[in-house]
């Protein structure tokens, strides 16, 4: 092992280390110890940024001299350690500290509708990314600088005109589909114990690879997935016993994201290349769009396909027999694929989900741009809610608080989600082209090819690529969402009995 691999791999250690605090933090952790994980988390972040810019490190990451994978390595930790130069001590430690008290507080918040009781973290919180943006630079909007750190390559600038292709195709369609009757959806309010959802949930991600001997399912305020190496990448869910799919399919999105963790080459262990190092965190993806590709692609195009659930709705009849007695495959199906206006982001149909992305990045950019306060948010949430979705929101646990990411100070993050919707659907079309049985194995259940295919031309790279040099290997162009709104016209027209014609234009955005 060299001095440049011995010292990333104390670094990956440390950057593990706070992983599990953070696992435990939000899923057993007593509320109160919170003010002491924090100034925990608070002391081992210090620690890997203090081994991060050691000197000796970077002098050993300039001395790299091996294949193209490791001069990758060593170049990413070069990278790493010019952004953490221009950002002051302090503020990584303030920030380390702050979200881990402000997640705390949100909780609490969010359980009590309360937006009040988190809105001065929430407000420290903007400031701090306010600052963090400064000293990380940007050229037109500090919110740039907020994004480069979650998807590499996008700005305001790149992201804005993705977003309008997509509000243009998604809003006409949602008219449409609105225009015609609702599917009957009653029988996924009944009542599901949570120990039952927990089984089934479980036994589908199994189904489509995630191994329990090297994770586990636990419960969370917020469905995560989070991975301390290869060999322990855990999942969780929120069961909700009168709404069947949130559990089920949070199950599925979180394993979608395991099975990236869980398929990293076991040589990039404890290597910068499954290491965020500007963030001090512990991932192997890409970025986190190319990371949320997976989830989105294992939780929809496949779990809510009809050939999905045409294997597995026999399975889900007999775990719930009661509640299910009277419906029969189709109208499950249906159900679960109903497109519907509805006030949670983590509930929301496919074709919704992006508006819900489209309102959270707007505000974001507003409070990170100093063009919405803190104090104002509420109001300007539910204002968007109801202009772009006709919806009255009830209280704050339904509408501004629903969301983790801010309390963790993941500002930035949010447009990956819609990035990884498109990214899904060039990874799946690829994976068709490449692997000609794919859908009739599908129908069969035969999830292992897909899985592998996913593995061989993405998982096991790691960080290795940026997310265009995957794509471009991957699909042969950059990214590109055509693919993705043929595949929505295809399905919600078939469901709804639409004449939807794929628009046939074909623009990349870079």
């Amino acid at each position: 092992m060299t001095d440049f691999q011995r010292r990333s791999a104390e670094i990956n250690d440390l950057l593990c280390i706070l992983n599990v605090l953070n696992w435990d933090a939000r899923t057993q952790m007593p509320a109160g110890g919170s003010g002491a994980r924090a100034q925990q988390m608070a002391t081992i972040s210090a620690l890997a940024q203090e081994k991060l810019l050691d000197p000796a490190y970077e002098q050993a990451a300039r001395e790299v001299s091996g294949d193209d994978t490791e001069n990758r390595a060593a170049q990413q930790a070069l990278d790493a350690i010019s952004a953490l130069k221009r950002i002051p001590a302090e503020l990584t430690r303030e920030l380390a500290i702050l979200k881990s008290e402000a997640q705390d507080v949100w909780a609490r918040a969010r359980a009590a509708s309360d937006f009040g009781m988190f809105a001065p973290q929430l407000t420290r919180m903007v400031e701090l990314n306010r600052q963090l943006a400064g000293a990380l630079g940007y050229e037109d909007h500090p919110y740039d600088a907020l994004l480069n750190l979650y998807e590499p390559g996008v700005r305001v600038a790149t992201l804005l005109p993705l977003f309008e292709r997509l509000r243009a195709h998604h809003v006409p369609l949602l008219q449409a589909i609105q225009a015609q009757p609702a599917p009957r959806s009653d029988f996924l309010h009944a009542h599901y114990p949570a120990a039952g959802q927990k089984r089934f949930s479980l036994a589908l991600a199994q189904e489509f690879g995630y191994d329990t001997q090297r994770g586990r399912l636990d419960e969370s305020a917020h469905p995560f997935e989070i991975s301390f190496t290869r060999q322990d990448v855990r999942i969780t869910t929120r069961f909700q016993e009168d709404f069947l799919p949130g559990a089920l399919f949070g199950t599925l999105h979180e394993t979608g994201h395991a099975l990236y963790e869980q398929g990293v080459n076991p040589e990039l262990s404890r290597t910068v290349l499954t290491s965020d190092l500007t963030g001090l965190y512990a991932v192997a993806g890409a970025s986190y769009g190319t990371h949320e590709s997976q989830s989105r692609l294992w939780e929809n195009r496949i779990g809510r396909s009809k050939a999905f659930w045409n294997l597995h709705y026999p399975q889900l009849q007999v775990a719930f027999p009661e509640q299910l007695a009277d419906v029969d495959t189709a109208a499950f199906h249906r159900a679960v694929n109903t497109v519907q206006a509805s006030l949670i982001r983590v509930e929301a149909d496919e074709l919704t989900y992006d508006l819900h992305i489209m309102l959270r990045v707007e505000l974001e950019r507003a409070l990170i741009g100093g063009e919405l306060e803190v104090k104002d948010l509420p109001a300007a949430w539910n204002a968007r809610i109801k202009a772009d979705l006709g919806l009255d929101v009830p209280d704050d646990a339904h509408g501004v608080l629903q969301d983790i990411h801010w309390s963790a100070g993941m500002f930035g993050s949010f447009p990956t989600y819609t990035i990884g919707n498109v990214m899904a659907s060039q990874f799946y079309q690829a994976a068709g082209q490449q692997l000609p049985e794919l859908e009739s194995g599908l129908l069969r259940g035969e999830y292992t090819p897909l899985r592998e295919w996913l593995t061989e031309n993405i998982y096991q790279f790691g960080r290795t690529y940026t997310p265009h040099e995957l794509l471009k290997r991957v699909t042969g162009r950059g990214l590109d969402p055509q693919p993705y709104l043929d595949y929505l016209s295809g399905k919600y027209g078939e469901l709804y009995g639409l004449n939807t014609q794929p628009n046939t234009q074909k623009e990349q955005t870079p």
